[in-house]
């Protein structure tokens, strides 16, 4: 069984550096199975089915499976799932705005964002940009280029009792002084990705904090690092499936690094969507199974879908249900909602727990105070969507879906351990 220790989580660190966008977080993690010796498959062109692993890339989403030499047309499926999308500030389409003397981005929000996390940050650029034939071609500009201001406190003498920022009025990043010029930005971004800024029709452009992760606290045992929620997930699900190529097992090892979890889901790319039901079955096909194999094997597949959870806060403990309240350190976490909002019930506690003792890592439970609804993963929607047993787990953090998250140093080695073990199982 592979283990991880403090290692991991410098590679992790190096991961999320690079992994700014959903694009360059798929191609970061496609670059991390390659290198184990997976090769890349494309939609439009016929498959090897052979052993081996293979990896799939649409968009901000990536699939990767191996198929060890003993599967049989109805093998079931370990499937680990998580989401390469980060809750941000999204670029609109015409983006050159601007007013008093200040040049302007006009952005939108992406999902649930805390906005004051983004307020006074040095802020980059990353994403990708679409040529007139339909290319897309990544881009990045990883250094101070943007700032999104926060007013005076003399401006405002009441921040300090709640501010309030309007999503339309008060987001958007500054990057020049004079009058807005329509295209400057596309103009400045495009010569980064070796473009011509007129063979640029399209874009989806991400902000993101330039400031890089670090380990943090009297003895590092804490690392502050953008993204958290879900990029440790993606990580540790590409470093478990390269660690186990190779072996001999009795399901079909699979990674699902869904995009648009942060809005829903529901999109192409998105768990909501048929990526993964596609991919599973042309896999199932090209050994050639029937719908009788196929559906023996959905029935012997299960899904561990991977996202943060909250670390109990010690300026909030109130707002933590007082009997189950993971703490930073304290083990992998179990999620549980009996809403459905998390897919966990008895049957994938018991895989989940024996993924944890076979990785020799520790386990906690988290269930959300009970008059404070709690958020979703693709658990639920996948478990819906696949019709296979899902258990919820995460690592347990600070500050999730702010610009800059807090987790416990070792517990993204603990998440890669137990999901190599999921994986194997």
């Amino acid at each position: 069984m592979p283990r991880f220790d403090r290692r991991h989580t410098d590679d992790l660190i190096t991961y999320v550096t690079k992994a700014t966008s959903p694009y360059h977080a798929v191609t970061e993690a496609a670059g991390m199975l390659a290198a184990a010796g997976f090769e890349q498959v494309f939609e439009t062109e016929e498959w090897s089915y052979e052993p081996g692993g293979r990896y799939m890339i649409r968009a901000g989403a990536l699939i990767a499976w191996y198929v060890p030499p003993s599967a049989t047309p109805s093998t079931g499926f370990r499937v680990f799932g998580a989401h390469t999308d980060s809750p941000t500030l999204k670029v609109k389409p015409r983006p050159d705005t601007g007013s008093v003397g200040w040049r302007q981005v006009g952005v939108e929000i992406y999902g649930g964002v805390p906005r004051d996390t983004w307020l006074d940050r040095d802020l980059g650029l990353s994403g990708r940009l679409v040529t007139r034939d339909g290319t897309p071609h990544l881009v990045q500009i990883n250094r101070p280029l943007l700032r999104v201001p926060r007013v005076a406190i003399h401006l405002d003498r009441g921040v300090n009792d709640g501010q309030v920022l309007d999503a339309q009025n008060h987001m958007a990043p500054v990057w020049g002084l004079g009058e807005p010029d329509e295209g400057d930005l596309i103009r400045t971004v495009a010569p980064a990705a070796g473009l011509e800024p007129e063979d640029v029709i399209g874009w989806d452009l991400v902000v993101h904090d330039v400031q890089p992760p670090a380990y943090l606290g009297k003895d590092n045992e804490l690392l502050a690092c953008p993204r958290l929620d879900n990029l440790v997930s993606v990580h540790a699900g590409a470093a478990a499936l390269a660690s186990i190529a190779g072996e001999d097992m009795n399901h079909i090892p699979v990674l699902a690094a869904f995009d648009h979890e942060e809005t829903g889901s529901e999109s192409y790319t998105g768990a909501g969507g048929p990526i993964l039901d596609t991919v599973l079955r042309r896999v199932l096909a090209g050994r050639g199974a029937g719908v009788e194999e196929s559906a023996r094997a959905f029935a012997d597949s299960v899904v561990m879908s991977s996202d943060t959870t909250h670390a109990v806060h010690p300026n909030y403990t109130d707002r933590h249900e007082p009997d189950h309240q993971p703490y930073a350190g304290g083990g992998l976490t179990l999620k549980v909602n009996v809403n459905q909002r998390y897919a966990t019930e008895g049957l994938g506690t018991a895989v989940f727990v024996d993924a944890c003792e076979r990785a020799g890592v520790p386990w906690q439970s988290f269930v959300s105070h009970n008059s404070m609804p709690c958020g979703t993963t693709v658990g639920p929607i996948t478990a819906a969507k696949m019709g296979m047993l899902t258990v919820d787990v995460g690592v347990a953090i600070l500050s999730m879906h702010s610009s800059r998250e807090l987790c416990a140093a070792d517990d993204p080695a603990q998440l890669a351990g137990a999901a190599a073990a999921f994986l194997t199982g």
